[in-house]
């Protein structure tokens, strides 16, 4: 009766203020008595009354604070001071701390009960304010869901910091208007501490994708995507856009995609992003790839090569002339195994010219340059440049297409020695792809120095790594030569790994050294097959499945990983899936 009363009172104080009439208050007193809803909530509902309004009427009757939930109101701290189930039950939600005091919202704040159950709780003085229940059920759904601890992320993460070095001048409206659509929300706060946190993961890149409920974010770490948080959907905006603004980006076109490059400094580390956005149906999705000059190996005896192997490439190497080539697929790290070779060679006796789309990673003593399609800057007219300006070394960033490849193998004919990559399988395949782009037989005999065919494979967590005896069809298929009752290992999954089992990568090759037999071979214009037995007849040759083994039997990765990465190729081809199953087996331990 207490509380029919009240409800009757405050209707009748929105009456004397002329918010509604006599026959409005009656009408939704009667349609309360079928509902459990509340007479404020009945009338917001029904657009008769403003929830300000409301708020304000409350807030007088009662004598208490009456707050709208918002975004930046709720420490997200102080969440897990009251359990979910109570804070679900009452209808409260704690919004912040000072010293002593909790600052509480609730939706019946004169519930002298539940305030003295909640000072025994959480042994704080409560101070109660009021706000609507529909408001606090979105923020206890919000705040206590358990995919969705960004507030938290970024609230552990203030200390962090991100300054952009390089900015050109950006149109002063799109910041104006950037800023209105963060202020009140940490937006801003959000992207930075997004980069922060992939930088110290080793995330090679970030994906903001929409979706159609939340913004994903996600981290690529080893290879592989990990969810990092999802924002809520009416946020997605106001990332993107700040996104673009420091990527130097057209925030108003959303229709075609853009590409931006920003230069920033983490915690005193240089970092360098670049920027993709791309519209989908159901808005646009962004990746920044992380180019982290720290994480950057520049040297192929610490690349995981074997030693063996490394040696071969050195000998290749110190040719004066000819074309050297790097093949995989993308990810596969053929740019970071060009810049070894490029640290390997550079002094100041030798004039070096790259030339590369986009430039990755800036070298001492080493004149690098950026194609650019748009105005007419390929990679076959800077190359035929780049020999009029005296090199003695040149990589090309990639050989696309056939005018590419025939001023490559001209240029590498002509007394210089030519650095590139090239999209294939295997060594064997890079000689048919060349043949095939129409470089005669003579030519491609008389310039090929060497190929590397390379991968990488995911090392195994060493805080979860443990031994097993996989099962004996499992040791058929990879052709395992060695004793069959021997223990393997892998990853169990743990925090450090993100539950993959994997921790980092490692590089596994197989290098082909042009030898005089290859060389006449070359000039009868031979099939993979035919190059590949020839090969295998060599004493030290090693092909990518033989590297995968290697690492197998030293424990360096799994039988899964490697089956993952080097018979992709033979499961394509046989129309059988993507990824093998798993391995199964008993475990022993670690």
């Amino acid at each position: 009766m207490k509380l029919l009363s009240q409800t009757i009172r405050m209707g009748q104080m929105l009456v004397q203020a002329g918010h509604l009439t006599e026959e409005q208050l009656a009408e939704a007193l009667r349609r309360q008595k079928s509902s459990s809803k509340r007479l404020g909530e009945l009338l917001v509902e029904e657009q008769l009354v403003s929830e300000a309004v409301v708020l304000q009427s409350l807030s007088e009757h009662l004598g208490l604070p009456a707050v709208k939930l918002r975004p930046g109101l709720i420490d997200p701290l102080v969440v897990d001071t009251i359990d979910k189930e109570m804070a679900e039950q009452h209808l409260i939600i704690p919004m912040f701390r000072v010293d002593d005091t909790l600052t509480v919202a609730m939706a019946e704040p004169q519930a002298l009960l539940v305030v003295d159950d909640l000072e025994r709780a959480t042994g704080l003085r409560i101070l109660p304010v009021m706000a609507l229940a529909e408001n606090i059920r979105e923020y206890i759904k919000k705040y206590y869901a358990q995919n969705m601890q960004l507030d938290s992320f970024m609230a552990s993460l203030e200390d962090a910091h991100v300054e952009v070095i390089e900015r050109e001048a950006i149109d002063e409206d799109s910041v104006i208007d950037l800023s209105e659509m963060a202020d009140g929300s940490p937006v801003v706060n959000l992207v930075n501490m997004s980069i922060v946190q992939a930088v110290k993961e080793g995330a090679s890149d970030i994906h903001v994708e929409p979706d159609k409920h939340s913004v994903r974010i996600r981290y690529r770490i080893d290879g592989v995507l990990h969810d990092l948080m999802t924002p809520p959907k009416e946020w997605h905006p106001a990332i993107v856009s700040r996104i673009k603004v420091v990527g130097r980006m057209d925030i108003a076109e959303k229709r075609v995609p853009q590409e931006g490059r920003i230069h920033i400094l983490i915690e005193g580390r240089e970092i360098d992003l670049r920027i993709s956005s791309m519209p989908t149906i159901l808005g646009e999705k962004i990746v920044m790839r992380i180019l982290d000059k720290n994480n950057l190996q520049l040297n192929l005896d610490r690349l995981g090569y074997d030693p063996k192997m490394v040696l071969k490439i050195k000998r290749m190497l110190a040719k004066p002339y000819g074309l050297f080539l790097v093949t995989g697929p993308t990810g596969s790290g053929k740019t970071t195994t060009l810049y070894s070779a490029l640290d390997l060679l550079r002094n100041k006796e030798r004039n070096i010219l790259t030339i590369e789309d986009p430039v990755e990673y800036q070298l001492g003593l080493v004149n690098q340059i950026q194609v650019h399609e748009a105005v007419g800057l390929s990679f076959a007219r800077t190359l035929r440049s780049v020999l009029r300006q005296d090199p003695d070394i040149i990589m090309v960033g990639e050989i696309r297409d056939e005018e590419t490849a025939k001023v490559a193998v001209q240029a590498a004919l002509t007394g210089h020695l030519v650095l590139s990559t090239l999209h294939t399988n295997d060594s064997a395949g890079t000689i048919n792809r060349l043949l095939d782009m129409g470089i005669e037989p003579y030519l491609l005999a008389s310039c090929l120095v060497g190929v590397i065919a390379q991968r990488l494979v995911r090392t195994i967590c060493p805080k979860c790594k443990t031994t097993y005896f996989p099962e004996e069809g499992v040791l058929t298929e990879i052709g395992w030569q060695g004793p069959r009752n021997r223990a393997f290992h892998r990853g169990m999954g743990c925090s450090l790994c993100h539950d993959s089992g994997y921790r980092g990568r490692r590089a596994i090759c197989e290098v082909l050294e042009v030898t005089p037999a290859l060389r006449n071979l070359i000039l009868q214009r031979p099939g993979a097959n035919e190059i590949n037995e020839m090969l295998s007849r060599q004493r030290h040759w090693w092909d990518l499945k033989q590297a995968g083994l290697l690492c197998v039997e030293q424990g360096v990765t799994s039988i899964d990983e490697m089956m993952r990465v080097c018979f992709l190729d033979e499961q394509e081809d046989e129309s059988a899936p993507e990824t093998p199953e798993e391995s199964v087996g008993t475990d022993i331990g670690a």
